[in-house]
C-alpha cells in the first residue's frame, strides 16, 4: 500500500533524514578518531590519551594527518620503545632485539629525538648518555646504560648529548658516529678483520648485504693477502665470486686499519675497550698473509670508493665528495650521504610503522616522495616517522 503525502509522512521523513545524516556524520567522526589513534598506535606503540587523541582527531578531521602523526612523535613510548626495538638489532651480529640497551642505541634516539642530522650518523662525534644514572658512561663497560634500562628511565627526558671522544678516550679525529660506538666496536672491531664492521654497517644503514654490492669487473689490486686468489684450488672461484666482494669492500674497509677492540684472550683480560693507534695498522690488517703473499699489504688508513664507477654507482654517491679520504670519519661521510643511505632509513622506518615492507608501486612511490623530503628538509628523521605513518598506504581509513 502506497503512503499518502500527508503532513504526518512529509515529517517522518525529514526526522528519518535527519538521522541519517547524523549517523553519517557521527561515522565520520568515529573513523577520524580511528585513524587518529591508529597513527598514534603505530608511532608510539601504545594507545593515546584522551587528550591527546581529541588533538589528533581534530588534526586529522582537517586533513592535517602529518601535525596529527607529529604529536604522536611527543610520546615517551615512541622513544622508549619504538626507536630503541628498531635500532638494538644494528648493534650485534646476531640482529636480536634482545640486547641490553647501548651508547650506540641512545645515541640513535637522541639525535632522532632531537633532529640532528642524520647524514651525520656515521661520522660525528657525539654521543648520548643518561642523566642522573650510575655509573657514569665508561669506555671499557656497557654499566651505565644497563643501569638505565633496569631503572626503566625515560629515555625521552634522561638522554644528554656529549661528545664520544670525551668518553671513549680517542680523538675527535677519529670518531665516526654508530661506528666507533663501543657497542658497535665491541661487536664488529672485535678479532676477524674489521671486515665485519664494514659488512654491518652497509647491512645496517644502506640495507644491502655484500651479495648485492658484488660486482665483478672491478681491479683486485687492493684485495688483501688473506683472500686467496685459489680457494680449493679453482681460481674460478676468486674471479668469479670473492673478488665481486672484495674488490670494493677491502679498498673501503682499509679505513678502520687503525682500530681494533681489546677483548683480551683466554690467558690475560683485555681493557673491552676501543683502541685507536694512529700511524699503526693494527696487525689483524695482515692475518693469513701467506695465502696469497703478492695480495695487498695496508700501509695505512687511506680510502677509496670504487664503488663510484660501475654497477653500484647506482647507489648514488655524493658528487660533493670526492670519493677517497683516511680514516673512518671521512668514510662514514661517504656512506651516510648517499642515495642508499637516504632511502634506507626511509625504508626501516616503513617496516617499522606500517608492519610490512614496502611491496607495490604505491608504496615505492611513498617511500621515494619522503626519501626526498628527508633529504631536503635536514636528513630529520622524526619528521619521516611522521610522515610514514601519514601516508595513505600506511595509516588505514
Amino acid at each position: 500500500m502506497r503512503l499518502m503525502n500527508t503532513p504526518q509522512v512529509s515529517i517522518l521523513k525529514s526526522v528519518g533524514l535527519g538521522c541519517l545524516l547524523a549517523c553519517l556524520s557521527a561515522g565520520a567522526l568515529a573513523n577520524d578518531r580511528d585513524v587518529a589513534k591508529r597513527i598514534h598506535d603505530r608511532i608510539a606503540g601504545v594507545p593515546p590519551s584522551e587528550s591527546t587523541l581529541d588533538q589528533m582527531e581534530a588534526l586529522v578531521a582537517g586533513g592535517n594527518y602529518v601535525g596529527a602523526a607529529n604529536i604522536a612523535t611527543q610520546s615517551p613510548s615512541f622513544y622508549n620503545v619504538t626507536l630503541k626495538n628498531l635500532s638494538v638489532p644494528w648493534t650485534n651480529r646476531d640482529q636480536t632485539v634482545f640486547a641490553p640497551l647501548n651508547d650506540y642505541v641512545a645515541t640513535f634516539i637522541g639525535m632522532v629525538r632531537d633532529d640532528v642530522p642524520f647524514n651525520t650518523a656515521l661520522s660525528a662525534d657525539l654521543t648520548y648518555t643518561v642523566s642522573g644514572v650510575s655509573p657514569a658512561a665508561s669506555a671499557t663497560s656497557n654499566a651505565h646504560y644497563e643501569a638505565a634500562e633496569n631503572n626503566a628511565v625515560n629515555l625521552f627526558t634522561q638522554l644528554t648529548p656529549t661528545t664520544q671522544s670525551s668518553v671513549l678516550g680517542i680523538p675527535t679525529d677519529a670518531t665516526a658516529g654508530f661506528i666507533t660506538s663501543r657497542a658497535s666496536s665491541e661487536a664488529f672491531f672485535i678479532d676477524g678483520t674489521n671486515r665485519s664492521m664494514f659488512r654491518f654497517t652497509l647491512m645496517n644503514h644502506l640495507c644491502r648485504d655484500m651479495e648485492q654490492v658484488s660486482d665483478t669487473s672491478l681491479p683486485p689490486d687492493m684485495i688483501r693477502q688473506d683472500v686467496s686468489r685459489s680457494p680449493g684450488g679453482d681460481s674460478r672461484i676468486f674471479l668469479n665470486n670473492c673478488i665481486g666482494c672484495h674488490s670494493g669492500m677491502d679498498p673501503l674497509s682499509r679505513s678502520f686499519a687503525y682500530y681494533d677492540f681489546d677483548n683480551g684472550s683466554a690467558d690475560a683480560p683485555g681493557t673491552m675497550r676501543l683502541v685507536y693507534t694512529p700511524g699503526t695498522v693494527q696487525s689483524k690488517y695482515f692475518n693469513n698473509n701467506t695465502n696469497f703473499a703478492p695480495g695487498f699489504i695496508t700501509p695505512d688508513d687511506h680510502w677509496e670508493n670504487r664503488w663510484r664507477k660501475g654497477q653500484n654507482s647506482l647507489l648514488g654517491w655524493s658528487p660533493s665528495l670526492p670519493g677517497s679520504g683516511t680514516g673512518a670519519k671521512t668514510m662514514g661521510q661517504e656512506l651516510a650521504n648517499s642515495d642508499a643511505f637516504a632511502q634506507c632509513q626511509v625504508e626501516k622506518v616503513f617496516k617499522a610503522v606500517c608492519f610490512r615492507a614496502p611491496g607495490n608501486s604505491a608504496d615505492r612511490n611513498e617511500v621515494g616522495r619522503i626519501t626526498n623530503l628527508f633529504r631536503t628538509n635536514g636528513y630529520r628523521l622524526k619528521q619521516v616517522f611522521a610522515e610514514v605513518a601519514a601516508s595513505p598506504v600506511c595509516r588505514g581509513e
